[in-house]
């Protein structure tokens, strides 16, 4: 299975070299590191490894523990293959998506952010407009929408990112199950993919539709 692993560690020589042979002799095949943030000395970075199924995850965060000045943020799976850019090929099939373009898009978050769902619901009301297929039957939708898309933690220990989709009138959730809250990287990686989507032709159309299929009584 494929794992991410977010660690904060020293910006000094040698501390990734230290992370990597740990990794390495733990068991597990290192495909990805992406630096999300540098600064005050310190570094957090997101490794994508590959690690047998059968594998406990404790033996990765035992082989850690024994580094100084390491510290594991979350680790968790993922379905995002490294190497992809998965935002731009569903941005590209966005175009074309036509009344399931907003459905799509829902779809996709979870993929793209290595979490675990996402839904959409009316402003207000909070109508479930489209949801990813391991969404909960109930969710907790903002009462207050904010101007631009925002991390926060649910008392459940949900991770979560609000995104409002003001030209429709509309509010995102994407939701992080297991692993840690979303970076301030990842939030402002959202915004871009929706400021995007919003740019779209006949996106407003297509959601308005969506909507009004969705409030009808079944």
């Amino acid at each position: 299975m494929l794992l991410r692993l977010r660690i904060a560690l020293p910006d000094r020589p040698g501390a990734l070299g230290a992370v990597t042979q740990a990794l390495g002799v733990a068991g597990a095949d290192i495909i990805q590191v992406v630096v999300l943030d540098r600064g005050d000395e310190r570094a957090v970075d997101d490794f994508t490894v590959s690690w047998p199924d059968a594998a406990p995850r404790e033996h990765l965060l035992r082989a850690l523990d024994e580094l100084p000045d390491i510290k594991v943020e979350g680790v968790w799976a993922t379905r995002e293959a490294p190497g992809t850019f998965p935002e731009l090929e569903v941005l590209k099939f966005l175009t074309t998506a036509g009344d399931r373009a907003l459905a799509t898009l829902v779809d996709a978050m979870p993929v793209i952010f290595s979490a675990d769902w996402a839904a959409c619901a009316a402003d207000g009301s909070h109508d479930v407009v489209c949801a990813s297929w391991r969404a909960p039957e109930s969710v907790r939708f903002p009462e207050l929408v904010p101007a631009r898309p925002v991390a926060a933690t649910l008392e459940s220990g949900v991770h979560v990112v609000n995104a409002p989709l003001p030209p429709l009138a509309l509010t995102l959730v994407l939701a992080r199950v297991e692993g840690p809250a979303f970076h301030r990287i990842e939030v402002s990686r959202l915004a871009r993919i929706l400021d995007i989507f919003l740019l779209l032709p006949a996106i407003e159309a297509g959601a308005e539709r969506a909507f009004r299929s969705a409030s009808q009584p079944t």
